[in-house]
């Protein structure tokens, strides 16, 4: 499945030193493939170039909670570090994904300073994203959650939905049936338009982040 890369993606092949990039790996992986499973032990970090795919563990009541998803960059990224995963990494779209050793990174990283701070900023973008993930999950209705979504995580408000409403529903810590109707309730007041593998604020809706989202908030 995996072939050699002759050229990194981008955003890829700036930060990973020059020595790395014959260690890299691609491949097209079909929706629903596991990337990896709980307990497995890292071997690879996974850069998604295209598509989607989510960290994912059963809450307490057995439902599917997605802790991070990743349309492009690194997925799991706190792995590096780790014994084992704590998740599933799920394929929900279909997806082109670089797969770099974990050690050759762990090697890297001790011996190439500059690397380390290249690595250590992505971790701080990351960082800043979580914090609008949580700060979006603290919000009571589910319009404000979409909302916050779209103007945050898509460009110019407009989000591509590739692996559909049930997906974004986990995301978004709602039912799928909540989402629904919400979406529903939101093009008929013209506050949501809804185009094949997109989501886009519609012209009626208020500005949601800029009275409460600071994107750029510092560290």
């Amino acid at each position: 499945m995996s072939d050699k890369v002759s050229r990194l993606p981008a955003g890829l092949s700036g930060l990973l030193p020059p020595e790395l990039h014959s260690d890299c790996a691609s491949a097209h992986y079909p929706r629903g493939t596991l990337l990896f499973k709980t307990g497995h032990k890292p071997t690879h970090m996974f850069f998604i170039v295209s598509g989607e795919v989510v960290l994912e563990r059963l809450g307490l009541h057995g439902e599917s909670v997605i802790l991070q998803r990743t349309r492009h960059g690194f997925l799991g990224e706190a792995s590096l570090q780790s014994d084992r995963y704590h998740c599933d990494g799920k394929v929900m779209a279909p997806s082109d994904i670089t797969r770099v050793p974990v050690r050759a990174i762990r090697t890297a990283l001790d011996q190439d300073p500059a690397f380390a701070s290249r690595w250590i900023g992505m971790l701080n973008r990351e960082v800043k994203r979580l914090r609008l993930q949580c700060e979006r999950l603290s919000l009571h209705k589910v319009q404000d959650r979409l909302i916050h979504l779209l103007e945050t995580e898509g460009t110019d408000g407009r989000l591509a939905l590739e692996a559909g409403l049930k997906s974004m529903a986990g995301e978004l810590g709602v039912t799928h049936e909540a989402l629904y109707r919400c979406v529903a309730e939101m093009e008929k007041k013209k506050l949501l338009r809804r185009e094949p593998g997109f989501l886009s604020l519609g012209p009626v809706h208020t500005n949601f982040t800029s009275a409460k989202v600071v994107k750029t908030a510092p560290i």
